[in-house]
């Protein structure tokens, strides 16, 4: 007894000597000493608030209403249109400005819809915001982790993460530091060790002061450089319309120029008209609402998927996850619930006494009947094992599960441990001191040592099954939290489980339906990992390979186009495995929840992380399901569909204006004619052929599978129209002018002729021609018949001569051919080049 108050009294001597290395910490820092138990006060919190010593988050994950405001309105489209606005205005030619309406709501859509987006991303955000316990003035409250401020005391446990830079007060903490390291190995901190923000607590309790809060702590640098998307890191939709948008951007400057001079200064045109002309063809080069539909769309995605508890940092990965085809889960956290229970324990004797049958070439372990002393005994060991749960902290899964499951015997008096060893990563044990003797729970190999291969092949047989097991036993030597060296007494294994999460199974079908292969990749046992995928109906589950054998690049290379499912993998080889899917041409999508997922999500196509995970796997990961339910992943791939099918199929529309205008500005230009259309004649083109149907287009369902590169899908579909049109209002113009029509009557017939062929390349591009389209055509003709008849003076629409109208009609009809023709060829030239590539890649293969 005198020794142990001495050690006692030794402990305590030592304890306050680190509690006042820690309070030396503060003092160095220049900063008011704080009491370890009663924390801040009010008025010091204030004080340090009002000098800006508070956890702020270095950046919003959303833009700000200013910055959503600038990015719409000062644009380059905007400026051309801007400079186009006042040359018309100087030339007096007010009638046609009728594109700028269009110009100002597309500009006023694109704010409304990111700042709505953003509001709904940012009340998620706050909904999933971590809260720290705190003490100020003596008592514990729970906050928000961006209202504590520098030298606040905070109560740190398992399961969270370090919200700012601290040093440890009272206590110990086992820590994970993967983010600084890149290695999953836990860390003991002990009083007067420093505690990093982005840390995550694996087990332990303790008391810490903050010493760097908001910008100056770890946690913020490393968020931003987490969320920092890469350097023309874009979905490849973006980029192609990055690509359009550049080029369109570049070619318009000197085409406008040049027709211009050719108009006003060898055709001797008049300074309006020729300015007119000019801005008619700009105007019609210019995809304007195309990039905007395209933010619309994807914003209105994030919207959908945030009502669905799936929030959105990055929008690029709507896209990129319609298009993975392979998807890399983890088995803890992803296929299974990340909360462990205890299936079943047995008694060490009776594991030895299981005997072998045959079940063909496979040998089996049988259950050997215990009679009622046996079950006696089996009852007293779960109370022994309910005591020494009943000891330990909560503080990790693993006890979480030994505490529900084992319960003390009520109807006797529980024995308090004299001695409690919490679990380290170093030791692999948790153990406690009772009456004397010591008893210790942890993984079978490390606590039985060399008796472990007495038990390995029975152990194994639960591995194989999905379970995890532990060994209780009776530990011969004296506890002092170190190695153990003793011989430990085998009494009892446990064996834990996680359950497989609610919908896994037909959400792993939905993938492999549709082409996405999938492989498990964790650091647990791969006959563990095998046996769960299996559960999980994960195909090729029995394909699997232990990691730590995979020593080299090449090794892994092969590896990953070989197996299915990877146990033993280590953080490093994580991100390798995702490298080397990339590197062989595949779209990868990585899903984690925990530390040790951050470095192959940040390097995924498309990643995906848990909410209830680490908040590093969820600040890095593009997308974060808030409700942990990963079932939610198919709709996501929907959505993802939609979008980009959807944007594909409207981008078609504006192309076709693209081509056009560009054809005929070159060929006006050689010819030396006039522009034939106005702008206000291409505005009412454009609002009734493009414009509202794409939007209209844009929003609607469609489930259909991403093929192919976006930008050739686009030109191929718009470029039979858009030849189309320049044969056809090109052959117009040059039959009118030998028929001596004027130029006004030109331009009508060119307007309605346009707006023809414009339906004609609309209906094939709604097709299948649902009730909703049919609704949308008629609309959209009623809508350009009524501007036609009853404003036509807002858009240039003049009567046309019996002669013009003659022509206009043989045209029409003319163009219908021309459209069909031109797009069973291009559809011909299409196949053929497949057929060609394939055939290239059999012989090169």
């Amino acid at each position: 007894m005198e020794e142990n108050v001495n050690q006692t009294e030794k402990e305590m001597a030592e304890n306050e000597k680190q509690n006042q290395t820690g309070k030396e910490v503060a003092e160095n820092a220049d900063r008011e000493q704080t009491e370890t138990i009663r924390g801040l006060t009010a008025q010091q919190v204030a004080e340090r608030k009002e000098k800006g010593l508070w956890n702020k988050k270095a950046e919003s994950a959303t833009k700000t209403t200013k910055e959503i405001v600038k990015s719409n309105v000062f644009t380059y489209f905007n400026l051309i249109f801007l400079v186009i606005a006042l040359l018309l205005i100087g030339v007096g030619a007010f009638r046609d400005l009728t594109f700028l309406p269009i110009i100002v709501a597309n500009t006023l859509i694109g704010i409304v819809q990111e700042i709505r987006s953003k509001k709904v991303l940012d009340d998620l955000s706050i909904l999933n915001s971590p809260k720290t316990r705190v003490i100020r003035e003596g008592s514990k409250k729970e906050i928000p982790a961006e209202e504590l401020v520098m030298d606040d005391i905070v109560e740190l446990s398992a399961g969270g993460q370090i919200p700012a830079d601290a040093v440890v007060l009272e206590g110990q903490l086992n820590v994970n530091e993967s983010l600084l390291t890149g290695e999953a190995d836990e860390i003991v901190k002990k009083n007067g060790d420093e505690l990093l923000s982005g840390s995550f607590v694996v087990s332990g309790s303790c008391l810490a002061q903050l010493t760097k809060v908001g910008e100056e702590s770890y946690i913020s640098k490393l968020t931003h450089r987490a969320t920092q998307t890469k350097e023309g890191e874009q979905s490849e939709m973006i980029r192609s319309l990055n690509r359009l948008v550049q080029a369109v951007g570049i070619v318009i400057i000197p085409i406008g120029v040049v027709l211009f001079i050719q108009q006003f200064v060898y055709a001797g045109t008049p300074l309006r008209d020729s300015v007119t002309s000019m801005v008619a063809a700009i105007i019609g080069m210019i995809p304007e609402g195309l990039y905007l539909l395209a933010s619309v769309a994807m914003a209105v995605s994030a919207m959908r998927l945030a009502k669905q508890q799936v929030l959105i940092h990055d929008m690029k990965c709507i896209e990129t996850l319609a298009r993975v085809d392979v998807l890399c889960v983890d088995k803890t956290g992803t296929i299974t619930v990340p909360e462990m229970e205890v299936d079943q324990f047995i008694l060490a004797e009776d594991l030895t006494k299981r005997v072998y049958e045959k079940d063909g070439d496979t040998k089996v372990y049988v259950d050997v009947k215990c009679g009622e002393e046996q079950e006696q005994k089996h009852a007293q060991i779960k109370g022994m094992i309910g005591e020494f749960a009943a000891d330990m902290d909560a503080d990790n899964a693993t006890m979480e599960a030994l505490k529900t499951y084992f319960k003390p015997d009520t109807l006797t008096k529980i024995k308090k441990a004299e001695k409690v060893f919490a679990f380290s990563s170093k030791t692999k044990y948790s153990g406690i001191i009772s009456e004397g003797k010591s008893y210790v729970i942890g993984a079978p190999e490390f606590v039985l040592r060399e008796d472990y291969a007495e038990y390995k092949d029975r152990i194994e047989a639960y591995s194989e099954k999905g379970y995890r097991v532990l060994v209780y036993g009776r530990y011969e030597g004296i506890l002092d939290g170190q190695q153990l060296t003793e011989k430990v007494l085998p009494i009892a294994f446990i064996m834990l489980t996680n359950a497989i999460r609610e919908g896994a199974k037909e959400t792993f079908s939905y993938f492999t339906e549709r082409g996405v292969e999938i492989k498990v990749i964790s650091g647990d046992n791969p006959k563990t990992v095998a046996e769960i995928a299996e559960k999980a109906g994960i195909c090729g589950a029995d394909n699997y390979v232990d990691a730590s054998t995979l020593t080299t690049d090449e090794s892994i290379a092969q590896a990953v186009a070989k197996y299915q499912i990877f146990g033993r993998v280590t953080p490093d080889q994580k991100l390798k495995f995702v490298e080397a899917l990339k590197a062989q041409g595949r779209t990868v999508a990585m899903t984690g929840d925990g530390v040790n997922d951050v470095l192959a999500l940040k390097d995924a196509d498309c990643s995906i992380a848990m909410a209830s995970g680490s908040e590093a796997a969820s600040q890095v990961a593009q997308l974060v399901l808030l409700d942990n339910d990963f079932s939610r992943m198919p709709s996501v791939v929907m959505e993802g569909r939609r979008v980009v099918n959807n944007i594909q199929r409207s981008a078609s529309l504006y192309l076709v204006k693209n081509i056009f205008s560009m054809l005929l500005a070159v060929f006006s230009m050689i010819s030396m004619i006039n522009y034939p259309l106005e702008p206000s004649q291409i505005s009412l083109i454009s609002m009734f052929t493009i414009g509202i149907p794409s939007f209209v287009l844009a929003l609607e369902p469609n489930k259909d599978r991403i093929q192919g590169h976006f930008m050739t899908n686009v030109l191929l579909k718009a470029l039979p129209a858009g030849l189309t049109d320049f044969f056809a209002v090109s052959s117009l113009v040059l039959f009118c002018q030998v028929f001596g029509v004027n130029e006004e009557d030109i331009s009508t017939s060119c307007t309605i002729l346009v707006a023809i062929v414009g339906f004609m390349i609309l209906y094939q591009i709604a097709k299948p021609m649902t009730a909703g389209h049919r609704v949308l055509m008629v609309g959209m003709v009623a809508g350009w018949l009524f501007c036609m008849i009853f404003v036509s003076h807002l858009f240039a629409i003049r009567d046309i001569s019996g002669q013009c109208m003659m022509l206009t009609a043989v045209f029409t009809v003319a163009a219908e051919s021309i459209l069909r023709y031109l797009s069973k060829f291009v559809e011909w030239m299409r196949e053929s080049l497949l057929v060609l590539k394939k055939k290239i890649h059999q012989a090169t293969a």
